[in-house]
């Protein structure tokens, strides 16, 4: 008796943080083996910083990612005022938290219309999307412009903004300058309510999953920028025990490092792991909006991301608007500090989940040794795991559906501009 092989290759798998590629090979109806591996040559940030300026971290570490640059930008000045002994705070750390607000908009709210919602609703791309429901695309369009403006106006410019620096912000926005936002704002908060209820309606696979879900959690606040690392399953750290907590390993399928729980194995950052962990922490608007899209406090189906990032969503155009409406213009752009020798630590929320950075300086503010281990590494082996159940529940499927469906399984996790809607090429081979 033969045995019937059923292999699924994805040659190239398109991403801004790198290319990547999937196989999977199922005997008998049985899966055998799935492997999600990253190809990309190594980019070497981490190598070409050293010997460079602590004040080039921040614009140099911009450029691994055109659409969440701040959150970079953000750990890498936190993890040089650590080293500084520095704290921001006031009206400079509440310009931080702006900032921040208007990545976690343009970014979800890309990923939601574009990359994602298609995937549910049966269309090749967002642009099918559109020939049939043009005006719902069109609120994505405009609530993804708000996000970018409020990062244009306070970071300097729309993509890797150039006003980040240790100790603040080169310069300050006036209030002026902030009061345009208000009445996009206000328009975009009714906006993210009604793409709250308009992704509940989707259908959604029902996949459980027993993430160990990792993120920072902060005592008063939704986290963007402070706070400690939490899990599900009892960790809890200060962000400088990162490396005692968390081992990355290097596996031949991938050019990117695979970061594990010490002694536990795969973790999952992001909007999924931030819900869960934070629930009590969201404004009352948020928590509302998830309940009525049926939600609790927990969400542990991969497939209802896309609703906790329309959730999160409302959270950052309600804080954004709170914190303009509160806005005085600093007396200083930035707060004085000195320079020394150092390990500085820093952690950040990114649209897509929480990203680490570390850094060595000497006493020159030269930076002699840096590590960042960013979402998409930290998720790796929770997208394997998360491919062999999708793949065990719709052996079923024909070729064109099963392909579907793993593609949607890996949108869950929020790929970037360059993956757009097709970003798989499949050669599926039956024996």
């Amino acid at each position: 008796m033969t045995s019937e092989t059923r292999r699924i290759d994805v040659d190239y798998l398109a991403r801004v943080e790198g290319e990547g590629e999937m196989h999977v090979t199922v005997v008998d109806g049985v899966v055998e083996d799935v492997e999600f591996g990253i190809f990309e040559p190594p980019r070497y940030f981490e190598a070409f910083m050293r010997g460079r300026s602590y004040r080039e971290a921040p614009d140099i570490t911009a450029r691994i990612c055109g659409i969440c640059p701040i959150a970079y930008q953000m750990s890498s000045v936190h993890a040089m005022e650590d080293a500084f002994d520095l704290t921001v705070g006031g009206t400079l750390r509440d310009l931080r938290r702006l900032i921040y607000c208007g990545e976690w908009i343009e970014s979800h709210v890309l990923h939601v219309y574009m990359l994602h919602a298609p995937d549910f609703l049966g269309y090749e791309s967002a642009i099918h999307l559109a020939g049939d429901f043009p005006d719902v695309v069109k609120r994505g369009l405009r609530m993804k412009k708000i996000g970018n403006s409020i990062v244009t106006t306070v970071g300097g410019r729309e993509i890797h903004p150039i006003n980040v620096r240790v100790g603040g912000f080169y310069r300050a926005p006036t209030k002026a300058e902030l009061a345009p936002l208000v009445e996009e704002l206000q328009w975009a908060r009714d906006a993210a309510i009604e793409t709250v209820e308009w992704v509940a309606q989707l259908e959604m696979p029902k996949v459980e999953q027993d993430f160990e879900y990792v993120s920072m959690s902060h005592p008063d606040e939704y986290p963007f920028n402070e706070g400690r690392l939490v899990s599900n399953k009892g960790l809890d750290i200060a962000v400088s025990e990162f490396n005692d907590a968390f081992v990355e390993d290097h596996v031949e399928r991938s050019n990117a490092l695979h970061s594990t729980v010490r002694e536990r194995g795969a973790y999952h950052v992001g909007p999924l792991a931030r819900y869960t962990l934070n629930f009590e922490k969201l404004r009352p608007s948020a928590r509302d909006a998830a309940f009525s899209a049926g939600l609790g406090p927990a969400c542990f189906n991969p497939f209802q991301s896309i609703i906790v990032r329309a959730v999160e969503t409302l959270q950052a155009i309600d804080e954004a608007l709170e914190i303009i409406d509160g806005y005085e213009e600093p007396a200083q752009s930035h707060i004085p500090y000195e320079v020394k020798a150092g390990e500085g630590h820093g952690a950040s929320e990114a649209p897509r989940g929480m990203l680490y950075h570390r850094y060595v300086l000497d006493p020159e503010g030269l930076i002699e040794d840096a590590q960042i281990v960013p979402p998409t590494a930290q998720n790796q082996l929770t997208i394997e795991d998360d491919l062999r159940v999708v793949l065990e529940d719709n052996l079923d499927l024909p070729d064109p559906d099963l392909t579907w469906k793993l593609e949607q399984t890996i949108r869950n996790y929020d790929p970037c501009i360059s993956c757009a809607t097709h970003f798989l090429r499949l050669n599926i081979e039956r024996s």
